[in-house]
Order: C-alpha cells, then structure tokens, then sequence
C-alpha cells in the first residue's frame, strides 16, 4: 500500500541554502582543492559525468536487486564486439541479464549551450580572481584569468537489456521521471551542465533462430564545456615593500620644531594598475572624499565596509575606522586608470 502524500518518506536533517548563501556553496565546491582556479573539464570527465548519471539517476531494481550497469562508456567502434560476446555462460564472469550500458557517439560537435555562436573571437583570456600574496617581504596580490569555456554537444545512447516487459516498463517510468521537463542536470567537477532528452528507439532481437530479448535504446545529449587547465593565466597585479629598520630607543630632550599648520585638504589619486579592478582601503580618519575627475574609466562603484553606497559618486563621507572600496569598468582594460579625489578632513 502507497503511502499518503502528505507523509514525508526523508526528513531532512541538513536545511538546504538558498540565494547568496547557495552561491557561496558552489564557489566553495569550486575552490575546495585549494586553488582558486576552476576545475578542467575534459572529454573524459563528461564520460565519467554520464556513467555516473546513468548509474545513480537511472537505478533500476528488480525483486529487490539492483540491477547492474556496465561501469564503462563503450563506443560505436567497439559496440559490435560487445554485442556479439556479451551472452557468455556465468563461468565466465559475463553479466546476465538485465543490464544497463552506456554508448558515447565519437563525433563532438560545437556546443548549443551558448546559443550556438561563437560570441568572443580568439581564445582572449579574462579577469577570474584577485589573490593576495605575501612573501615575508612584499604583500601584493595575483591576477588569475581563463579563457571563454569552449561548448560541446556529445550524443550517448543509454541502453537496457532485458528478457521481461516488467523490467522494461520500470526502466522506461524511470527515465521519463528524470526527464520530464525533457532535461536533467549533472554535476562535473563542480560544474552543473545540462542533459536534453532525445528519441528512444526499440533494438531488440527479433530473429528467429537466436534468443530473445529486448533492447531498449534511449537516446540523450550532454550540452558540456571544455576547460583546459593548460591556458590559465595567473600574473601579478601590485606589489607593496615592507621596510623595517632599527632606532635608538634612548630619549633625548630636543628643542620644540615650530611646524607649520597642518592642511584641513590634500589630493588622494586612487590608481588601478592593469589587470586590476579593484582597490580597498582603511582610513584612520574622518573625511569628505570629492571625486574631481576620473582617468580611463567607464564608471566605478563604491562601497563602504562592504556595504554598496551607489555609482559614479562625487562626494563620499569616510568616517574614522572605515573601510572603502572602488570596484570601477575601464575603457582599456590592459591600461592603468585613475580616479583623482580630495580629501577633505573633518
């Protein structure tokens, strides 16, 4: 007897995160390695992608037993051979049925998953990440950047063999289930790459003289990407010298120096360095910041202990013990820009 709808059958234990907190999740699952670069994705980890797909997302049980799924992609070079040996006796350790296979098509095609176009010529590389460094001596950071991910759509036939309706009834619920907006997503390294639903077709044996079964041949296209580790790009952005020396810590009595009146304003030029976006700084004091002009730069946001204040602002109130921060669009991004600023102290 089913169970009612209203009755959970898992309770769950973990609350799934959602908005800013999920998007951290997934750039933790990127990161987790220890490295702030993204993963590569190659032709054999969309491979492993689908086996894995095929055997977790497509279970099938039968009287209690889950039936087994050929832990290897096969192709059409090879499908032939299989076919022909696969109905070896169990002496020889060869699978009875039922059994789920996966078929890759060795043609790749150019991706759709990016609208089908080329939109950026060239393998152009751009900004990823900032890292800070520091080497016992100099703090600075490093610029990490990557080219565009290229686009691929790979065919694979999932197919399972079976000797009853029954199985490949369950089968066929199974898939439909999983398919019923006509995709599924997997997750590749991280990533999570779309999987459309294409047509299923019927390869069963219908010859006379051989034994009888059904083959029930489904067909899918992983929209994936390729990223080779190879073409990332990390250079350094900006570099700051510590320099530390000693002094006489004995006291003298000097003569009182008239020093002339301190200035209640003074030019503050913030400079981004090429390759660089974005700057923060602590102030240790009250002031008005009044943007005066602006060098190679499309606009610039601000914000103000992390807190987003607006848009190409002319005037900016820092209060003791504030952190700012530009985040600013070049016209070039391989040039140097400058936002020139007085302060004003309060």
């Amino acid at each position: 007897m089913a169970l009612p709808k209203q009755i959970k059958k898992h309770l769950p234990l973990v609350p799934q995160k959602v908005g800013k907190e999920r998007r951290q999740e997934l750039l933790d699952q990127i990161t987790d390695d220890g490295t702030f670069l993204p993963k590569g994705v190659l032709h054999a980890d969309l491979d492993k992608g689908i086996l894995d797909f095929a055997k977790e997302r497509l279970k099938l049980v039968v009287d209690g037993k889950k039936v087994p799924t050929i832990d290897k992609i096969i192709t059409n070079q090879n499908w032939a051979q299989f076919t022909t040996t696969w109905n070896f006796n169990d002496l020889d350790k060869n699978i009875k049925l039922p059994f789920v296979t996966t078929v890759r098509m060795p043609e790749v095609k150019y991706g759709t998953l990016q609208g089908g176009l080329a939109n950026i010529p060239e393998r152009k590389h751009f900004y990823y990440y900032t890292v800070p460094t520091w080497d016992g001596q100099r703090k600075g950071a490093d610029v990490y950047k990557i080219p565009q991910p290229i686009p691929v759509d790979i065919t694979y036939n999932i197919k399972l063999f079976c000797n009853r309706m029954r199985e490949l009834n369950e089968f066929n619920k199974i898939f439909m289930q999983t398919f019923t907006s006509k995709q599924a997503y997997i997750n590749v390294k991280g990533h999570y790459l779309p999987v459309m639903m294409g047509d299923v077709s019927d390869e069963s044996s219908k010859e006379i003289e051989k034994r009888k079964y059904y083959i029930a041949n489904y067909n899918i296209i992983l929209k994936g990407l390729l990223i080779d580790e190879e073409e990332f790009q990390v250079s350094p952005a900006i570099t700051r010298a510590v320099t530390m020396f000693e002094v006489d810590t004995k006291t003298r009595k000097r003569k009182t120096k008239i020093e002339p009146p301190r200035p209640d304003n003074f030019d503050l030029d913030i400079t981004f360095v090429s390759g660089n976006t974005q700057i923060s700084e602590l102030f240790k004091y009250t002031a008005d910041i009044i943007v005066e002009s602006t060098d190679n730069l499309l606009s610039y946001s601000v914000y103000i202990n992390n807190n987003y204040v607006g848009d190409d602002i002319e005037k900016i109130q820092i209060t003791n013990g504030d952190t700012l921060k530009f985040i600013v669009t070049k016209n070039n991004v391989s040039d140097s820009a400058t936002i020139k600023t007085v302060a004003y102290i309060i």
